[in-house]
């Protein structure tokens, strides 16, 4: 049946510098999809990762292999027939761990594969077998890149295997592309693709309520479609490629223009969200205005209206006294009267005496 993908994850792929023995160079610009697959003709299990057309990875596992978890995202593993060190960086802890386990699981079923053929073909040598002495010469400390260095160089090892080990060559690997499982596999991953379309479509309707959610599902519709990208460029560089492929291709490419464009709206869409909350900012900004200046209103009303219950109460206290004046006045008034009365009368009894005395 051949080889058959039988495990996949994605991881940012390195290699040890052929020259310090120390130093990681990287061998992918972005993330890579990094597979194990099977040969049920050889019963051997190798791992293999294309970058576009080239074969960034393509190591058999041996009962001598041993991957090492040296951070919490990153992990490495010999392959002394590429006489290289590969290492793998990954998004999270999980994806490490399940990818050690699968490694642990298919190099113990390539012991047991070796060992059987061991007792069939005693003189016969088993295709996974390796020799001790072709691992690599000088111990290795293990080394976790730096998060910077895994988008940044162009710069990618020469995987050429040397003169005494042969590894498959690399045409062999983009091969794997053209078997029925990868092309279930394909179109799995678009179906996985459409789900996650309408998923991101019923979550655009709730994106108003929360535009951070919006801009995080948005990059992961971006990485798909730059995923289906790489999926499209690796198709056309295959030359024997078959009708179902090519219409595979087709509708891939007519599900990324859609993609593309509802990509596009949702960009306008968020445009909108955007303006319309700076909008409701500068509405909240003059609510809070308007609240402090009715605030400050309300405490100029107040003052006034003490100001004004303690002119209504001077105004009292003034009545009251002019009253009491007026009341003094009028008593004076009356004694006044009183006197101006008796001087009348004394003035004219002074009068009659002097007349009576002439």
């Amino acid at each position: 049946m051949g080889e058959q993908p039988i495990y996949s994850t994605r991881a940012h792929v390195f290699q040890i510098d052929p020259n310090t023995k120390k130093n990681w160079l990287p061998a992918s610009k972005h993330a890579v999809t990094v597979s194990y697959f099977y040969d049920s003709t050889r019963n051997v299990y190798r791992i293999i990762s294309l970058d576009g057309t080239k074969a960034i990875i393509n190591s058999t596992i041996s009962p001598n292999m041993t991957f090492t978890k040296t951070s919490q995202k990153f992990g490495q593993w010999a392959d002394s027939r590429a006489n290289t060190v590969y290492g793998l960086g990954f998004s999270t802890e999980h994806h490490l761990s399940k990818f050690a386990e699968k490694f642990a699981e298919y190099k113990e079923a390539a012991r047991l594969a070796k060992e059987k053929s061991q007792e069939k073909m005693e003189m016969a040598t088993s295709p996974s077998q390796e020799s001790p002495a072709g691992e690599l010469s000088s111990p290795l400390t293990p080394l976790t890149p730096p998060m910077e260095n895994i988008n940044g160089t162009d710069e990618i090892c020469d995987t050429t295997p040397n003169s005494e080990s042969r590894p498959e060559p690399a045409q062999s690997a983009l091969a794997f592309a053209h078997s029925p499982a990868m092309t279930k596999h394909w179109e799995a991953e678009l179906e996985a693709l459409k789900g996650n379309n309408a998923k991101l479509t019923a979550a655009l309707l709730e994106s108003t309520a929360n535009v951070k959610q919006w801009k995080q599902q948005l990059a992961a519709y971006q990485e798909e479609a730059e995923r289906l990208h790489k999926r499209v460029t690796e198709l056309e560089c295959q030359s024997n490629q078959t009708p179902v492929i090519k219409s595979q291709k087709t509708e891939l490419n007519q599900t990324i223009e859609e993609l593309e464009n509802a990509l596009r709206d949702k960009e306008e869409e968020m445009e909108k969200l955007k303006e319309e909350l700076e909008n409701m900012n500068d509405l909240m900004e003059q609510k809070d205005t308007l609240t402090q200046k009715l605030e400050e209103t309300e405490l100029r009303s107040r003052v006034l209206e003490e100001q004004l219950a303690g002119a209504e109460q001077r105004l009292e206290e003034n009545q009251e006294e002019q009253e009491n004046f007026r009341k003094s006045l009028r008593t004076l008034l009356e004694l006044l009267d009183g006197k101006i009365f008796e001087l009348t009368e004394l003035r004219d009894t002074l009068a009659r005496l002097i007349e009576e005395a002439s």
